[in-house]
């Protein structure tokens, strides 16, 4: 799981359903990048450092949990 990037949506008050359509993608699709199952393309995540503020590094770690 992408720990980061789901604190980030959390953080901003977005569900799921809410960064897919920013992102242009369906909310599954948005689901297995958050969930670490896809890697996702970089204009996706150059779209989520805009969104979030926060550096995409930061955003792509993976956790164990």
């Amino acid at each position: 799981m992408r720990k980061n990037l789901k604190e980030a949506r959390q953080k901003a008050g977005m569900t799921q359903r809410q960064v897919a359509e920013y992102l242009g993608m369906t909310e599954r699709a948005y689901q297995r990048i958050e969930n670490g199952e896809r890697i996702g393309m970089i204009e996706t995540w150059d779209l989520l450092e805009d969104l979030f503020k926060i550096h995409q590094r930061i955003l792509r770690e993976i956790s164990s949990n």
